[in-house]
């Protein structure tokens, strides 16, 4: 694989070379194959749409305008397959995520099991929030990106990611709450309690 940087690369596919649309896929793929398996939750759908991603990158190279840096921009690519996966997926029947819970945590180690656990409060969320959030933990990009990719305003991710980190703590069951404690909010009479 070229060492070359995204930069050349690009520039090198958007000129038709295979062998840098090759390396840049290549270089690129591991990052784009975890945020499809955080926001799909298994491994079929995040197969699935890291392929529909990787087909839509090298399609919309030609139009990429480089105004954004090109894995945010393949960010985006890839986050829009994953909503369309996500969107599919609704029309079939899944199982719940309990039950998938229950066949996956058979025989695992405890921190696997964790990672399932986690995995599981994922796939609770809304898309919406799950994308922000998983872009924001797992790539750990900006949120000026993460406006940019989903193509929301900055306080829209700010308050997607609030909102998505609460629910998953619900989902994990927050060890210093109890499970009827947990994100209740004063009502507008009731004094705010330490």
């Amino acid at each position: 694989m070229s060492q070359l940087g995204d930069d050349v690369l690009v520039a090198r596919a958007v000129g038709g070379d295979t062998t840098a649309i090759n390396d840049l896929l290549r270089l690129h793929y591991d990052r784009l194959y975890s945020l499809c398996l955080r926001m799909t939750g298994n491994e079929a759908d995040a197969l699935d749409a890291c392929q529909e991603a990787l087909l839509a990158v090298v399609r919309g190279l030609p139009s990429f305008d480089r105004r954004s840096a090109f894995p945010t921009w393949a960010y985006r690519v890839t986050t829009n397959a994953c909503l369309d996966e996500l969107r599919r997926r609704r029309r079939r029947p899944i199982a719940s995520v309990d039950d998938m819970a229950a066949i996956e945590h058979r025989d695992l180690p405890e921190h696997a099991a964790e990672r399932l656990d986690v995995q599981a409060a994922l796939n609770r969320l809304p898309p919406e929030f799950r994308a922000a959030v998983v872009l924001r933990d797992l790539t750990g990009m900006s949120y000026e990106d993460i406006s940019a990719t989903l193509g929301i305003p900055p306080g829209t991710v700010r308050s997607r990611i609030a909102r998505g980190r609460a629910a998953l703590a619900d989902h994990l069951g927050a060890p210093d709450r109890e499970p009827d404690q947990r994100r209740q909010r004063p009502t507008p009479d009731e004094p705010v309690k330490p």
